[in-house]
């Protein structure tokens, strides 16, 4: 616990203080020592210039220009370094592109395949070993030996513990892999290939294999030991073609020389192998390698050996790098011995420091433009930063602390705080780094902005409430609120009060667009970007009309034209970006307001009270009762009741007619007055006509829920208590649209803490909650406080650590999470096949109990956006949270942008089989409180449909209500029955073979293949052996108890027993075709072989253990999934023809398994069989059978297949289990639970904070004990992963109210020409047969009318038709797309 104390002390709060500067024990003394001073010199300088001379511009000028060069130089020699040191992850990309060709030997000598993972991620560099990996470590032994020896005799000196140990801020910015660019030594092993390579070759050793062997090291001894592994590559080089270009030497001293150096390159090999990963950063200046290209046989392998050599014993590497070249230049040549030293030894020395000390001074920046980026910020923050300087905005202390601002924005772009409190994500964050200097480049600009207003500001031109907006010192005071603010950057990053920059542009755009233009929630930052683009264009088309229309002479009693113009155009716009249109009418402003207000409260208020499950926390049920309140299970669609039509048609009259004849009156009534000089003047008054209009007609269209709330008190309170202080009726409803928006996330808040913290029911998750409660009592004001600054900036109060002290996060949108999901499941498409046959992965109950949420949200995509419009959910609101509660799932819907006829919502499934806490909190939701009797300490009772007093009071004091209990929605119902049970004994087991030969027997003969197969000559010579009188079976597979054709007397199965058991269903089903089915024909031949295979396989699979019952489901399931294993050389006849396996063996067990079920509900029915033949092609007809890995599973669910089968093995936390799961496609219940939209975003907030930034992995937590009031553990689990653990999050969807049928059925339908034209159509159709049956005397004019409706378009039918024909396929259904269709030999066998 203290050293993760320390480590956040030092690693979150002094680096968010600094900027990103901590003391890094993990890097050495001279790292740590330069990070230092980089800093130190980024707050000392600009505070000495400031100091040293007069503050004017050449204060900027230096100090920008000593930043720009200094940033410049740090990321251009930084990231050509990562550039070359990086080069390595995509050489196999280049390897196979350049050798894809290549085969044989040359693809074993390739170096092993390196996958390049994200660099922010923990991800890790993997690599396979090749062949040429194994003289590498051929010799291993060898060199750790003298490793040992070395050890004994190094005593003094400098001496390394432990060798090259990866730091860990470079291992959680990137891994590297290094590639042998040039040179030929990676040639050396095949002594015919010593030229220089084709193209790059891929590595061959991985980096965790080389720092395996850190404690290896090379001396001379170890090297000349290995001289005899690659003596054939030295004796080779006599024959090769530019032998001459090698003088050799004429004194001794030279042959001496070369004598060592060919006995050193028989090491050459394992170099290859280690020194270019164990010494990456020294070989990246490979320019010196490419000069000596004409002496690369003799160079690059002296220089390897002698740099191994050094390296592994001296600590001055560069020393042994620059020996190794003057030795290769002396040996090759030595006028370019005497060049090279001159001009190349003061560039590696400098470049050996830059290596070794200045790769890990910086992060990684991956491409130019953030480099480029980092830069420019760097000197615009210098740049703003010292012209307030020299200004004198700041004096004395202050100075100090404004450079010290300066410096933590400016070393953020070099190191960052990571993890910082306001990321979002575990790991490397690369958009953090650019928080504080863009924070910082804002701020100065609007000091700026600020100061010259109130400087060129000399009357008060505009006025607001009484208040001058322009006035100096309005302007003045919010330049000196900036400039606090600014100063107290170290402390505003350390809480996390400021998101990273994407997130905050995202909400900025977000909130503008919501609250000025009336928009709505955005899904994404080019979402938020492209609503705010297109909403200050409409305001800047209809600012020059309204602009022009104020310029007009305006009469008493007449507007003018163009006004009106402008107002139909608002109007047009507005209903194309929220659809919706009216008229206005100025006389009726009362009377519009009264029917507001009425039909507001009965729309928002009176219905939906009404029909909750406990109305006002009264009565103990719904007032107003759905068809299906009383039903057990519901067997239909949902009944579209008389009060759900009443509450369409009046959210339809609301959005349509009243809200914009009561804005359009009041723009008409308030456009002239804003325009008036007293006022804002024409030019500013018609952007605000514009705005105003924009925002209010939109969010009336989109989210119409308050919005009578909102009209109401603003002409009441405006009209009859404060008129004096109305800015037009126009202006007031626009600002408290903003200010009711905001006062409703207050009260969401303060009702989340209450009922979060009361003490009658504070559950207390660990010791810290109980410490910390009594704490928070004294602080309720300032609680207070915090929950009015987060309701104003949007920003979730959450609990900290989930205990009853709350803390204010950064602010979000209202998606919240940064993710875009787009689930892919685990199935045999995406795995590998071994891995299928022996690991079976994505067993696990949660994954395939996933798609089973992927559904569900397809359910909703079709019928979410009718059933909110219908009041099924009640009222609803950008962010609202909603909990779908059944018998199994139990899932999170999120409404996050709502618009007029849509919604875009993301669901969150949680697991199956909970945690304990998941269970309570589940019973919470689904147990009633109708039967509670008590009033405080007794229980007297209560009255009739009246909730006790206990109940009434509990139901007030909880984060969630219970909106439905009978909410339909079409889904599966599961059943999933032990496979262990319905096979524990051999009559069971004798059941189902039997049935499994039968279904073999049905796919063989109704395959149109059969023929095929019974000529196959291959296939009648496999079963010739079968064909004779006295053949017999004697496999020990086999078994008296499992087997109804087994032989007791011959000890295994004949062609007789077989027959006398099986021949007369082989007739049966052969009943019809033209084919000689008697007892020694080709076809029961056949059958026989096909089921004597097919029983083998069972056996087989059960490793010939069929007694063992736990065996014997081994085997099924195997044989299930497809698994089948011919081991016997008489069942190899198969291979003739593949098709038998896959459309007669796995179809067979698949079905039997079937059978098998029904067995128990009818034990006889079949053994006639013409129903068992019947109910085999029911089943191909209706039934999808497949394995849950199987991507037909998935498509046949998502298609809404009737019926689906499967077996599955559970392998989850030590249970190893079979299940015989069996899916039924009708309409479920679910329970609809409302939960508090803050509630969900605070403890949502509370959890990243937690595990991002606090790093509090205990999986015990107490922030995730159940809370009964809040729902803490379902809300904290359906965070994103890692944070939370759902089982499946759906991808943003969008639900349009078109595709909801019962929607349509009361309003009609779309507007469009296919139903223009279908109306005309069957109005047409009905005229005409109504005519014709009034001329004729014997004419019915019902008769006429029912002809007509069914040339119509649907439209004109009634919703009791609709609703019996949805009934009908919810019973039948459509065939699954993956289903086999039955032959028509079975249509023939029952007429």
């Amino acid at each position: 616990m203290g050293s993760q104390t320390l480590q956040i002390l030092r690693q979150g709060v002094w680096a968010s203080v600094t900027g990103g500067w901590y003391y890094d024990p993990d890097q050495n003394t001279f790292v740590n020592a330069l990070h230092l001073y980089i800093w130190l010199f980024l707050l000392c300088f600009p505070f000495t210039l400031y100091m040293a001379l007069q503050p004017t511009m050449v204060i900027v000028g230096i100090y920008c220009g000593v930043i720009a060069a200094m940033f410049l130089l740090l990321k251009m020699v930084n990231y050509r370094l990562h550039h070359a040191l990086d080069e390595g992850e995509v050489v196999e990309h280049q390897a196979k592109e350049s050798q894809g060709s290549r085969g044989g030997t040359e693809g074993a000598n390739d170096g092993g395949v390196t996958r390049r993972e994200d660099s922010n991620g923990p991800g890790a560099l993997k690599a396979k070993h090749t062949a040429a990996n194994a003289a590498a470590s051929s010799s291993s032994s060898t060199v750790k030996a003298a490793a040992g020896s070395e050890a004994g005799v190094r005593t003094g000196g400098k001496r390394r513990t432990s060798r090259r140990t990866p730091s860990t801020g470079s291992a959680k910015t990137h891994a590297r892999v290094l590639s042998l660019d040039s040179g030929t030594a990676a040639c050396l092993n095949d002594p015919g290939r010593l030229g220089a390579p084709a193209g790059p070759r891929p590595l061959t050793t991985s980096k965790s294999d080389l720092e395996a062997k850190e404690g290896e090291v090379l001396d001379a001894a170890s090297l000349l030991g290995r001289a005899s592994q690659l003596e054939s590559v030295t004796r080779s080089r006599n024959s090769l073609p530019n032998q001459a270009a090698f003088t050799e030497p004429q004194d001794a001293t030279a042959a001496s020389l070369r004598g060592m150096y060919y006995t050193q390159r028989s090491n050459i090999l394992y170099t290859l192998h280690s020194v270019w990963y164990t010494t990456s950063p020294y070989f990246t200046f490979k320019s010196m390698l490419i000069i000596h290209t004409s002496h690369s046989q003799i160079c690059t392998g002296s220089l390897k050996v002698t740099f191994l050599f050094f390296y592994e014993n001296y600590d001055n590497y560069m020393i042994a790098y620059i020996l190794s070249v003057l030795l290769d230049l002396f040996l090759c040549n030595t006028q370019l011995f005497t060049f090279h030293f001159i001009i190349f030894l003061p560039f590696f020395l400098y470049s050996n420091v830059l290596i070794k000390y200045f790769s890990p001074l910086c992060y990684r920046n991956r491409e130019v433009l953030e480099n480029v980026l980092a830069v420019v910020l760097a000197v615009l923050v210098a740049f703003l930063g010292s012209v307030l300087l020299v200004h004198g905005f700041f004096t004395d202390i202050w100075v100090f602390q404004f450079c010290l601002v300066i410096a933590s924005c400016q070393y953020s772009l070099l190191k960052s705080v990571q993890p910082d409190s306001s990321s979002p994500r575990h790991g490397h964050n690369r958009i953090i780094a650019y928080s504080r200097p863009v924070y910082f480049c804002l701020c100065c600009g609007l000091i700026w902005l600020l100061h010259y207003g109130s400087l060129r500001t000399t009357s008060s031109r505009f006025t607001l409430y009484g208040v001058a907006l322009t006035s100096s010192l309005v302007l003045a005071s919010a330049r000196d609120l900036v400039i606090v603010f600014t100063l107290c950057f170290p402390i505003i990053f350390f809480v996390g009060l400021l998101p990273q920059v994407n997130t905050f542009v995202m909400y900025l755009f977000e909130q503008l667009d919501i609250h000025v233009f009336g928009g709505n929630a955005s899904t994404s930052l080019l979402s938020a970007l492209y609503s705010i683009l297109r909403s200050i264009v409409t305001v800047a088309l209809l600012y020059g009309f309204c602009y022009g229309a104020l310029k007009e002479t305006w009469e008493p009693h007449h507007i003018p034209v163009l006004f009106s113009v402008f107002c139909g155009l608002l109007v047009a716009v507005s209903y194309h970006l929220s659809r919706q249109s009216s008229d206005p009418s100025p006389f009726l402003s009362y009377v519009l307001y009264a029917l507001l207000g009425t039909v507001g409260l009965l729309t928002h208020y009176l219905l939906p009270q009404v029909r909750k499950q406990l109305p006002w926390y009264c009565f103990s049920h719904p007032l107003l009762k759905t068809k299906e309140y009383y039903q057990f299970e519901v067997r239909d669609a949902a009944h579209v009741m008389w009060f759900e039509k009443l509450h369409v048609w009046l959210l339809f009259v609301e959005k349509n007619v009243l809200y914009p004849l009561v804005i359009l009156n009041e723009l008409s009534g308030s456009a002239r007055e804003l325009a008036s000089p007293k006022r804002l003047d024409t030019e500013v008054g018609a952007l605000m006509i514009t705005v105003a209009g924009l925002k209010l007609l939109r969010s009336s269209y989109s989210s119409p829920t308050y919005q009578y709330v909102t009209i109401l008190f603003t002409v009441l309170f405006f009209t009859f208590d404060y008129r004096h202080l109305s800015e037009t009726l126009l202006l007031d409803l626009f600002l408290m649209s903003i200010v009711f928006s905001k006062m409703w996330e207050l009260f969401y808040k303060l009702h989340f803490v209450y009922t979060y913290i009361a003490p009658w029911q504070i559950t207390w998750g660990s010791a810290f909650h109980a410490f910390a409660q009594p704490f928070a009592v004294p602080h309720s004001a300032m609680l207070f406080v915090q929950a009015v600054v987060s309701a104003i900036f949007s920003t979730p109060l959450n609990p900290f650590l989930g205990s009853a002290i709350f803390i204010t996060s950064y602010v979000r949108p209202v998606k919240f999470w940064e993710r875009d999901y787009n689930t892919k499941r685990v199935d045999h498409s995406n795995t590998r096949l071994a891995s299928q046959l022996d690991r079976n992965p994505g067993s696990d109950d949660n994954n395939l109990n996933s798609i089973f949420y992927e559904h569900l949200t397809r359910s909703l995509q079709h019928s979410l956006c009718g059933d909110l419009l219908l009041g099924r959910w009640g009222n609803f609101s950008t962010g609202d949270c909603f909990i779908l509660a059944s018998d199994y799932l139990n899932a999170l819907v999120h409404l996050i942008e709502i618009g007029n006829g849509l919604v875009t919502f993301q669901l969150r499934g949680l697991e199956f089989r909970g945690t304990y806490c998941q269970q309570r909190e589940v019973e919470a939701i689904t147990e009633g409180v109708e039967e509670d009797e008590g009033c405080c300490c007794c229980e007297p009772g209560h009255l009739p449909h009246i909730l006790s007093f206990n109940a009434a009071f509990g139901q007030r004091w909880l984060a969630w209500e219970v909106l439905v209990t009978k909410y339909v929605l079409e889904g599966y119902s599961i059943t999933d029955n032990s496979a262990a049970s319905m096979l524990q004994v051999f009559d069971l087991r004798r059941i189902l073979t039997t049935y499994y030969v039968k279904g073999i027997i049905y796919y063989v003969i109704a395959s149109p293949k059969l023929e095929e197969w019974l000529a196959n000559e291959t296939m009648k010579d496999g079963l010739r052996a079968c064909g004779e009188r006295n053949y017999v079976d004697l496999d020990p597979t086999f078994n008296p108890n499992i087997d109804e054709d087994y032989d007791h007397r011959l000890a295994g199965i004949s062609r007789d027993s077989f027959c006398g058991v099986y021949l007369g269903w082989i007739q049966y089903c052969n009943s019809r075709r033209p084919l000689d089915c008697e007892k020694d024909s080709a076809l029961v031949l056949l059958c026989f072989g096909l089921c004597v295979l097919g029983r083998r396989a069972l056996g087989t699979a059960s490793h010939h253990m069929s007694s063992n019952l736990e065996s014997f489901l081994y085997g099924l399931h195997a044989l299930f999934k497809g698994d089948f294993r011919i081991s016997s050389v008489r069942d190899e006849w198969i291979f003739a023809d593949m098709e038998l396996l896959r459309k007669v063996v796995v179809p067979g067990i698949r079905m039997s398994l079937k059978l098998h079920q029904d067995h128990f509900t009818s034990p006889d029915e079949y053994d006639e069989p013409a129903v068992l033949f019947e109910a085999i092609s029911t089943h191909q007809q209706n039934l999808v059978i497949a394995h849950e890995g199987d991507p037909a599973w998935r498509s046949a669910v998502l298609s809404n297949a009737p019926s689906l089968l499967a077996l599955r093995h559970v392998l989850d936390e030590g249970t190893n289990e079979y299940k015989i799961i069996m899916l039924n496609r009708r309409y479920l219940s679910f329970r609809v639970i409302k939960v508090n939209k803050e509630c969900v975003r605070g403890l949502w907030a509370g959890q990243q904070q937690e595990l991002v930034f606090l790093r509090n992995r205990n999986p015990e937590r107490g922030s995730i004990q159940n809370a009964k009031q809040a729902l803490r553990n379902m809300i904290n689990s359906s965070c994103d992963q890692p944070i939370g653990y759902p089982i499946y999050v759906s991808p943003l969807t969008t639900s349009y109210c078109n595709s909801h049928p019962q929607l349509g059925h009361i309003l009609g339908g779309p507007i469009s020409m296919g139903n223009i034209r279908n109306f005309v159509v069957s109005t047409w159709h009905r005229l005409r047969k109504g005519c014709g049956a009034g001329c004729n005397s014997g004419g019915n004019i019902e008769d006429s009318d029912a002809g007509g409706l069914s040339c119509g378009s649907g439209n004109g039918t009634g919703g009791d038709s609709q609703q019996s024909s949805m009934s009908q396929g919810g019973n039948s259904g459509p065939a699954p797309p993956h289903s086999y269709q039955p032959h028509t030999l079975g249509e023939n066998c029952c007429t």
